[in-house]
């Protein structure tokens, strides 16, 4: 088994980095605290083909590999996990969703723009009643003549206010449970729908995040995605594509918390040396070290599977339970290295320990995650 990148990836990875450590780092407090995604930003993703990673170049994309996408976006959350965020949600759940399930009419009209990045997608499935419990959501669309009327709400939604397009998940069927929901696509503008309330989130504040409400939105019957009562099974596909880059968002993540603790560690003096010196500092670094190393084996061997065509679902919950949970650790250290420093905004210990936590919580909470990797190992 070669476990090393190609000279191709290699090149990809520096690439990525430089552009991060010039166009990201010197704005990441800035962003922050403006608590919204910038837009001059996307042009320059757009770029380095980081806003159609996966997609085939017919559809205006890069058509990178899984491991080539990991590495992307591992080296983005290195320096900033909310822009990261951002672009792995535009890539790994709106864009994808269309991208794997859409009629080639319908990849045509939107994942070419959506790739190029001349427009931003957005993704709904989460509700206030409905969040682990996906199938439980209570979103409607109903027939009436040539055309779907939508109306709900949905909840924590990436993009919900500024993204051009919403994949949105709505009952279709009464009574048939998850085969009973269907997808759809709807653009800015269609009038019945309308962002809500903006979060005011504890961390990854430079990506958008908002409720979405859908009040008589009529669309087109050939707004449809997939087909009708797949919707649910569909996004369930999708979300396991997209937990194996929420775990490489949050092995970068780590990476990006270990690399500014360490430095800290040898530039920090008390009683006469390098705090890098003391054995108990110097445990915490050699420990996130190989936990960093074991979590990205995780993601890379999901990542490599998946591109495989084999089944991922196992090993995606695990790469992603086990990173954002690696990533949580290594973040909690960071701030204990950096002391009363790492409790500041001067210092970067604060912002990766606030940014961690959605890495448990988003795309299936940690015990979602356990659950699905007790039902895959523990089937009878």
């Amino acid at each position: 088994m070669d476990l090393r990148f190609t000279p191709e990836q290699e090149l990809l990875r520096r690439s990525i980095r430089e552009f991060a450590e010039a166009e990201i780092r010197p704005h990441v407090m800035e962003w922050d605290e403006a608590q919204h995604f910038p837009s001059e930003l996307r042009p320059k993703l757009a770029a380095l083909g980081l806003m159609g990673i996966q997609i085939p170049e017919e559809f205006g994309g890069s058509e990178m590999s899984a491991i080539d996408y990991c590495l992307c976006i591992e080296e983005l959350a290195r320096v900033d996990p909310s822009i990261c965020l951002s672009v792995a949600a535009h890539n790994g759940l709106g864009t994808a969703h269309i991208a794997a399930f859409g009629t080639r009419e319908q990849k045509l009209k939107y994942v070419i723009p959506l790739a190029r990045g001349e427009k931003l997608a957005a993704w709904g499935l989460t509700e206030a009643s409905a969040g682990s419990d996906a199938a439980a959501i209570r979103t409607t669309a109903e027939r009436e003549g040539d055309c779907w009327v939508i109306n709900g709400s949905k909840q924590f939604i990436t993009h919900g206010q500024t993204g051009d397009l919403i994949v949105v998940m709505a009952v279709t069927a009464r009574g048939r449970g998850s085969r009973g929901i269907s997808a759809f696509i709807v653009e800015r503008g269609t009038p019945g729908f309308r962002a809500g309330k903006k979060e005011d989130k504890l961390g990854m504040r430079a990506s958008e995040t908002s409720e979405v409400i859908f009040e008589n939105c009529r669309v087109a019957s050939s707004q449809l995605l997939g087909a009708e009562g797949q919707g649910f099974i569909n996004a369930m596909q999708v979300l396991d594509a997209g937990r194996i880059g929420i775990a490489a968002l949050a092995v970068g993540l780590a990476q990006g918390a270990y690399d500014a603790a360490r430095e800290y560690a040898f530039e920090r003096k008390q009683f006469g040396q390098p705090i890098g010196k003391f054995q108990s500092i110097r445990a915490k670094l050699v420990e996130n070290s190989g936990r960093i190393d074991a979590a990205r084996l995780l993601t890379y061997r999901a990542a490599s599977m998946r591109q495989a065509g084999r089944p991922t679902t196992l090993e995606a919950a695990m790469a992603k339970l086990y990173s954002s949970e690696v990533a949580m650790r290594v973040a909690e250290d960071g701030v204990q290295i950096f002391g009363g420093y790492g409790f500041v905004k001067d210092y970067p210990a604060e912002k990766y320990f606030r940014d961690v936590k959605l890495t448990t919580i988003g795309e299936g909470t940690s015990e979602i995650q356990r659950l699905v990797i007790a039902r895959q190992l523990l089937a009878a």
